[in-house]
């Protein structure tokens, strides 16, 4: 029986326990059902599940919505 490797996204590492890696999130691809995102047990709050870009981006429309109010 084979098992999979997974790359921890916090830390690019290989994680070959399959008891150390917990999925965080899954993307969604263009085209196809996307992947899942893995990292080792003790980087999974490290993991940024929101890209820093598009934070900002809303957090510049959340705050022009709440002075609008």
């Amino acid at each position: 029986m084979s098992r999979a490797l997974h790359v921890c996204r916090a830390c690019d590492g290989l994680s070959t326990d399959p008891a150390d890696g917990v999925i965080v999130m899954h993307e969604l691809g263009n085209s196809g059902p996307g992947w899942t995102v893995w990292a080792h047990r003790e980087h999974a709050d490290d993991v940024e599940l929101i890209d820093p870009v598009l934070l900002q981006i809303m957090t510049r429309i959340w705050v022009a919505q709440a002075a609008a109010q």
